[in-house]
C-alpha cells in the first residue's frame, strides 16, 4: 500500500501574510501522484488544503467521487496538521509520502512549517518533530517534499545526542530551498513544486519507466541555479523507491533488444545500404533494426563508429557501438529487466 498526504495552505491568520499558489501546488501533487502515466493506481492520496481557488470544481468533483480523499478547511491549524501526520505514519504502509506547501519559518529552536494559527512562538508544526514521526513511521519507506521558506532547515540535527535527530533507514527528504533561503513563486505557484511536477509527470523517466526519488532531485538540481534557490536533498536508503510509472525513452520491447544487436558489451553492430530505408538495396528486417538503433542513438545508447550519423554508417558500411550508458542497460537487458526475454 502507498499512502500520500498532501498538504497546501494559502490562508492564515493576522500574523503571516496569505499566499496564492501552495493550494494549487497541493492540487497538481495530489493528482500526479494519484496514479500512473497509463492511468492505473498509484499512491492513494489525501489533499489537506484552504477552499475557495481555481481548483475547486475539480476538486469538489473529486470530493464527491470519494469524500475521503479531500479535505478543505479555511484555517488549517497545527493541531489539524499534526492529526493528520499521526495518521499518516502510524499505519501500516509500504511507502508513505508527505508533500507540504506553505510558509516557512526559522528560530532558535529551528525549522517550522507555518499553520494558520502561527505565533512567533508556537508557529505550527516544527520540523525536528516531523524527523522524528518520519523515523517512527510504520511504513517501510518515506518520502517527505517540502516547498516553503528555510525548508532545507528540516533534515538539520536539531538536538546532539538525540537519536531520532538522524535518519532511518527508509527515509528521504526532498525540499525547495536551503535553510537560509527563501523559496520562489512563479506562475501561480512554487517554482521548486513546478519542476516536481514536471519531472514526475514523465520528464525524470529512467529508461525502466521509473520516476524514483533520485531520479526526481537529479532533475529538479539541474533545473536550478548554483546561487538562488537550492534545492536539498537527503537520504538513508537501500533501494530507489518508484514514485511513480511513466513511458520510459525507450519502449521494452526496443530496449529488449538491445544484447540481441550487440552479443557483448564491446560489439560493434555492421550495417551497411540496406539498413536506410531511402536506399534502393534496402531490406525490410534490416529497416527495422536500424530503427531501432535510431531510436537507441537518439536517447544516447548508441553511437556511430567513424561516422557523423546512422544515416551515413549505414550508407558507407560502417558500424556503431554502445555508450557507456547503453552498456549498462545491456547488462540489464542480459538479466531480463525488461519484461519478455527474446534474447537468444
Amino acid at each position: 500500500m502507498k499512502r500520500a498526504l498532501m498538504v497546501g495552505i494559502n490562508e492564515y491568520g493576522e500574523s503571516a501574510p496569505a499566499l496564492k499558489g501552495c493550494v494549487a501546488d497541493a492540487w497538481r501533487m495530489f493528482r500526479v501522484l494519484s496514479t500512473h502515466e497509463d492511468g492505473s493506481q498509484n499512491f492513494e492520496c489525501m489533499l489537506l488544503a484552504n477552499p475557495g481557488t481555481s481548483y475547486e470544481p475539480e476538486i469538489i468533483g473529486v470530493q464527491k467521487d470519494d469524500p475521503d480523499s479531500i479535505r478543505l478547511e479555511t484555517k488549517i491549524t497545527a493541531a489539524l496538521l499534526k492529526e493528520h501526520l499521526h495518521q499518516l505514519f502510524t499505519e501500516k504502509a509500504d511507502i508513505v509520502l508527505f508533500y507540504f506547501a506553505g510558509h516557512g519559518t526559522v528560530n532558535d529552536l529551528g525549522g517550522y512549517l507555518v499553520t494558520y494559527d502561527f505565533e512567533p512562538f508556537n508557529p505550527g508544526v516544527s520540523m525536528p518533530e516531523l524527523i522524528t514521526q518520519a523515523n517512527n513511521a510504520e511504513a517501510d519507506e518515506v518520502v517527505i517534499v517540502i516547498d516553503c521558506c528555510h525548508s532545507g532547515k528540516f533534515g538539520e540535527i536539531p538536538i546532539l545526542g538525540n537519536e531520532n535527530a538522524i535518519l532511518r533507514e527508509g527515509v528521504s527528504i526532498l525540499t525547495g530551498s536551503a535553510s537560509s533561503q527563501p523559496t520562489v513563486e512563479e506562475n501561480g505557484g512554487g517554482l521548486f513544486t513546478n519542476v516536481v511536477y514536471e519531472a514526475l509527470n514523465g520528464v525524470a523517466t529512467d529508461f525502466l519507466g521509473r520516476i524514483t526519488v533520485a531520479n526526481l532531485y537529479t532533475y529538479v538540481d539541474q533545473a536550478f541555479g548554483a546561487w538562488k534557490q537550492r534545492p536539498l536533498y537527503k537520504s538513508n536508503v537501500r533501494r530507489m523507491v518508484t514514485l511513480r510509472e511513466a513511458m520510459p525513452p525507450v519502449a521494452f520491447e526496443i530496449l529488449r533488444n538491445i544484447a540481441k544487436y550487440f552479443p557483448a558489451a564491446d560489439s560493434e553492430y555492421k550495417l551497411d545500404p540496406s539498413h536506410e530505408p531511402t536506399h534502393e538495396s534496402k531490406r525490410s528486417e534490416n529497416i527495422k533494426v536500424f530503427s531501432d538503433l535510431q531510436i537507441m542513438r537518439n536517447a544516447g545508447l548508441v553511437v556511430p563508429v567513424d561516422a557523423e550519423h546512422l544515416y551515413y554508417a549505414a550508407i558507407h558500411s560502417k558500424s556503431c557501438k554502445l555508450t557507456k550508458l547503453g552498456r549498462y542497460y545491456w547488462r540489464l537487458a542480459k538479466m531480463k529487466k525488461f519484461g519478455i526475454d527474446v534474447i537468444p
